[in-house]
């Protein structure tokens, strides 16, 4: 009776398909690609089609009039493919047909063993109509669960896509592709189903066959019907699932809505509107992370350090948003393959050029420019990106009143950037990196300030296999000032300062399990200091020539991370880095005595070392640790620890990022600085997980900063150890965050609570700050609200918000006068240091966003925004400082942006 059944049913099939095969369809074009035919069949037909391709191929249907199959069979015949039919399934697949009759012992027939040959190698997957098998069914699996890796690419553009959401339902499995588009799933053998979706894509489907390992790369289309808003976003899964604390992810394209003074796009406004992020002051792209001085953040862009990230006196970053890929700010949990640096990371990544078309961006404000080109030079393999910005900026001087005093000045600057990239196959390819950015500024005739970025490097990435992945990088960096002074002849004098680094890093990530995945390189640095030189203008100046010794060094660095999944609930990510610092010769330099701090005049002794001798060695472990445990798939509880060295230091009387820095290497008087982070949070989504909420607190430690005695001379001195002083510190507070990524309303809010303080407990100290007891940092703001909200009208039109709060930062003020008989003068009595504090900072910035029409058929899209910048004319004080008058010292408060300054944008993509 079951063997009746079995024919019967397989009958029934035959007789079906038999019926289906009559129907025909209708194409409106002679060549035409298997994909879309495919697409044609399912609409026009009751089939379902499944087709097996690692790429898509175009025929030619010669004939229409012809009953389905029989016109596939026809279209088919140059090709490999063969088109079988069961019931109203329909199966293309490459090699011999399908056997679709019934068995040799059912129907008498002899038994065929026909099979198809299939690649069962690395595959695209770009359509949600097709089943792709990932592994080789041939092989006998002992294992009940398969890793499933690839690459999540721009269908157009072929750019790798970051912060791409890979979920599987049954069971809840769940990824987040990184910076190069990479995911990992661990997932069960058999049938399954793929969830993709992600900010400005379109929301899509991939059906999957497991059988074992495997790597398949997904292309995704560019959504242009549901535009994004304003975003910051590390994914939606990533919120709860990863083991990092303190991380956030940032794309240019998602913060083109945020208001922002004069209306340019810039990443390091945005930076500063996360939590746990703070600034000075208004004009200035300087931040404090976490309670840590702006020396102390690691600027990276592909791989290349910036040492000034500031344009225009701080009203713009050095980066061009659209040469910009995303960026990585790293709070905490910093991963191993970083340091140098005791506060954060801020890891930028270049976007690479279109490799399909032509195609480029350009906009225009009140103040810049910029044009972005992407050009390809051999199809699918070489492009080249070409970003520029300007700034016709000289207006803004013109436009202050005479009493200024700044009326005459001129202030300028231009950026340009560019990416060569070559893909040798799928999996090798080349990028080539340059930037280079100059600014310049005079408030008179007398007095011009320059200064110049210059960064190279050459990446090559290569996939060794399905587990282990190379990156090797190559660079040059170099940052300089010049400084000109002539207002009178015969004092006219010119001070330069100039820093190079070379340096050569390999980075690898090897997947030997499922759950684990290990992290692995070294990093070499070699530092070429021009400490600064200082000489004459003009064959009038009476200026002496002079030149500090130059600072040399060099410094590795090894490191091995884990990323180790114990449980579905529990994962670990643990390393450490270790790192050695040589200084290195020619130097002369001097030996004080060990019970008193280094003062001229009481030299121990001196020591030459010859050209690339070492003259000091420090070294040390870095330790980096944090877990996460997931309770539920939308709870989870993180902590994490990790302690940072650092080399270099920055010599500077202001607290903002200056061109008149300057950086000084560790030596055998200067120590390096070292840190320790202790950090634990909490991470929720919603049940829709529309909404992310986030709970963070942490603890920091730090020793051996630089500070200052009294009167310092910071420029041209010969004996910079004399005027810094060793000085230890501590931070410690809590941020909450809620984020709503998608819908009609995006933004997010956040509030944080902090301290920062420091102390001078060196017992060599005669006198230090306060009397030795702690005291706040000048950028210590305990209170501190955000708000950045966009709420979308239409899908063209939408209004952005943007609102900043925070406490006034510390100060200190002049208590009264009292007279010095030794040096026969009036002298200022100074309160305790930053024991008193500005009024409270507040800011609202409005703009109103007209995106691009959604016509694909057009050849340009252009949008606009109009909004107001500090909308309540809200003077905001910047620093107070102190003016002797007719013998009384009278105090003024300088405020940068005093009134609502308007801006409008116009952008356009071609």
């Amino acid at each position: 009776m079951k063997r009746r059944t079995i024919i019967l049913g397989i009958a029934v099939c035959l007789v079906f398909a038999k019926a289906a095969a009559q129907q025909s369809i209708r194409v409106t074009s002679d060549s035409i690609s298997i994909f879309k035919l495919v697409e044609e069949i399912e609409k026009q037909t009751d089939f379902r089609v499944y087709i097996l391709a690692n790429n898509s191929f175009k025929v030619k249907v010669n004939r229409t009039d012809l009953p389905l199959i029989e016109l596939l069979k026809e279209t088919l015949s140059p090709f490999s493919h063969r088109v079988s039919v069961m019931g109203k399934q329909l199966f293309i697949l490459p090699g011999k047909e399908l056997f679709t009759e019934l068995p040799a012992h059912l129907s008498g027939k002899q038994e065929g063993t026909e099979q198809y040959n299939v690649d069962w190698g690395r595959k695209k997957a770009g359509s949600e109509n097709l089943i792709y098998e990932v592994g080789n069914p041939l092989q006998n699996q002992v294992m009940e669960k398969a890793t499933l890796h690839g690459q999540v690419f721009d269908f157009k553009s072929g750019e790798p896509l970051m912060g791409i959401n890979i979920i599987v339902r049954k069971p809840w499995v769940a990824a987040v592709t990184d910076k190069d588009g990479k995911y990992s799933l661990e997932l069960p053998r058999g049938r399954t189903e793929l969830e993709i979706s992600g900010m400005n894509v379109k929301q899509t489907r991939r059906q999957l066959v497991i059988h074992g390992d495997g790597a398949i790369d997904i292309e995704l289309e560019e959504d242009v019907h549901i535009l994004s808003g304003v975003t910051i976003t590390a994914g939606r899964v990533e919120n709860v699932k990863s083991t990092q604390l303190g991380v956030e992810r940032l794309r240019p394209n998602l913060l083109k809505n945020i208001p922002m003074a004069l209306g340019e796009v810039d990443i390091l406004k945005a930076v500063q509107a996360l939590p746990g992020v703070k600034t000075v002051g208004e004009a200035s792209n300087g931040f404090n992370v976490r309670g840590g001085a702006t020396d102390q953040n690691l600027i990276l862009l592909n791989d290349g350090t910036i040492y000034n990230p500031n344009h225009l006196f701080g009203f713009f970053s050095a980066f061009n948003s659209d040469m910009i890929k995303e960026a990585e700010i790293y709070k905490s949990s910093i991963p191993a393959k970083f340091g140098g640096r005791i506060s954060s990371v801020l890891d930028i990544n270049g976007r690479e050029a279109n490799k399909e078309k032509f195609c480029g961006s350009a906009g225009i404000g009140l103040v810049t420019s910029k044009l972005n080109l992407e050009i390809p030079l051999v199809k699918e393999q070489t492009s080249l990106l070409l970003s520029g910005r300007t700034t016709y900026s000289d207006w803004i001087l013109k436009s202050l009143p005479e009493k200024s005093g700044y009326k005459d000045g001129t202030a300028g600057f231009f950026d340009i950037g560019g990416v060569l990239s070559h893909r040798f196959n799928e999996r090798n390819s080349l990028s080539l990196y340059g930037y280079y950015s100059h600014d310049r500024f005079a408030f008179n005739n007398n007095e011009k300030y320059a200064y110049n970025n210059l960064n190279a490097s050459i990446k090559l990435h290569s996939i060794f296999n399905d587990h282990l992945v190379g990156i090797f990088t190559v660079g040059h960096d170099h940052y300089d000032y010049t400084n000109e002074e002539a207002v009178n002849e015969n004092t006219a004098g010119r001070l330069s300062f100039g820093i190079n680094h070379l340096f050569v890093k390999a980075d690898f990530d090897w997947k030997p399990t499922h759950q684990q995945t290990l992290s692995f390189g070294f990093k070499s640095l070699l530092y070429n200091i021009n400490s600064g030189k200082y000489e004459p203008i003009g064959e009038s100046s009476l200026v002496q020539r002079d030149a500090l010794q130059k600072d040399k060094a060099l410094e590795n660095a090894l490191y091995i991370g884990d990323q180790w999944e114990i449980t579905p609930q529990l994962s670990v990510n643990a390393g450490i880095r270790y790192s050695i610092f040589n200084a290195l010769g020619p130097r002369t330099y001097y030996n004080y005595p060990s019970n008193s701090l280094p003062e001229w005049g009481e030299v121990a002794d001196t020591v030459t070392v010859g050209s690339d001798k070492m003259l000091k060695t420090y070294h040390g472990a870095e330790f980096r640790l944090s877990a996460r445990y997931a309770f539920t798939e939308r709870f989870s509880v993180k902590t994490g620890f990790n302690s940072m060295r650092q080399y270099i230091h920055k010599l500077s009387n202001t607290v903002i990022m200056s061109p008149t820095d300057s950086w000084k290497l560790s030596d055998a008087n200067i120590k390096p600085q070292r840190g320790w982070q202790l950090a634990a949070g909490l991470y929720m989504d919603s049940p829709e997980k529309d909404w992310e909420y986030s709970l963070e607190g942490y603890y920091k430690k730090m020793s051996d900063y630089l500070d200052y005695r009294n009167a310092a001379q910071l420029l041209m001195n010969h004996h910079i150890e004399t005027d810094v002083v060793p000085t230890e510190g501590y931070a410690y507070g809590i941020e909450f965050q809620i984020k709503k990524p998608f819908g009609k309303l995006n933004g997010w809010v956040s509030y944080t609570y902090s301290r920062t303080f420091l102390r001078q407990a060196d017992k060599r100290i005669t006198n230090p700050v306060n009397g030795g007891d702690w005291y706040p940092t000048e950028y210590d703001k305990p209170h501190d609200f955000k708000f950045v909200g966009n709420y979308r009208f239409t899908k063209r039109y939408s209004l952005s918000v943007n609102m900043d709060y925070s406490t006034g930062r510390p100060t200190t003020i002049p208590a009264g006068q009292y007279y010095d008989h030794k040096l026969h003068s009036l002298r200022v009595f100074y309160t305790d240091r930053n024991s008193y504090r500005i009024p409270d900072y507040f800011r609202t910035d409005l703009s109103f966003n007209i995106e691009p029409s959604h016509k694909l058929t057009l050849l340009t899209h252009s949008s606009i925004s109009i909004g107001v910048y500090n909308v309540t004319g809200r003077r905001n004080i910047y620093s107070i400082y102190y003016v002797s008058e007719e013998g009384k010292i009278k105090g003024y408060q300088m405020s940068i942006f005093g009134v609502p300054i308007p801006f409008v944008t116009y952008n356009i993509k071609f």
